[in-house]
């Protein structure tokens, strides 16, 4: 029997992840739930940001997913469907969220009506201190999605969610 690790359904690594991600957001910023769900299932895949929808006019970030996060050969990353994918690590997505407002990182009442936002920056810092720094290509594909979605609207056919094709967005209200 092998018995192998992997750190997608990782709670512990889910928390060390969102910290990062929730790290890059400016003072009395907020994010939808989705959007950082998004970005860390780029975070845990990173070179399934080659199959994220660029538009014509956006060549500065095609460059910078060409130069900074060149696709990789990796045998053993999922092949299968990604919608589902991003199903299943949903729970662990939603627990790490759960643990980080629980422990006073993010601001519970943002958290109830669907948004991440930090309460306490000292104590996000303190965890990162401890907990210790993403890799180069882990930051790169941070860079990335704030290039790419820090404005962008989640819903709509231009949206986060219709360029990521993660979520389904046909139905979603503009």
């Amino acid at each position: 029997m092998m018995i192998t690790y992997n750190p997608v359904f990782d709670l512990y690594h889910a928390i060390f992840r969102m910290a990062h991600i929730v790290d890059k957001l400016d003072e009395g910023e907020s994010f939808e739930i989705e959007r950082v769900r998004i970005w860390d299932y780029y975070l845990i895949f990173p070179d399934k940001v080659h199959i994220v929808t660029i538009r014509r006019e956006e060549q500065n970030l095609r460059d910078y997913r060409s130069q900074f996060l060149k696709k990789l050969n990796n045998p053993y990353e999922y092949k299968g469907n990604n919608q589902k994918l991003f199903e299943w690590i949903k729970p662990v997505q939603q627990s790490a969220l759960s643990c980080m407002v629980s422990c006073g990182i993010l601001d519970k009442d943002l958290y109830q009506r669907g948004r991440v936002g930090v309460a306490d920056r000292q104590t996000l810092s303190a965890f990162l201190l401890r907990a210790g720094n993403i890799t180069d290509r882990e930051r790169n594909v941070l860079s990335f999605m704030s290039l790419l979605s820090r404005h962008m609207p989640l819903t709509g056919i231009y949206g986060l969610k219709a360029r990521t094709r993660l979520m389904e967005s046909k139905y979603d209200a503009e």
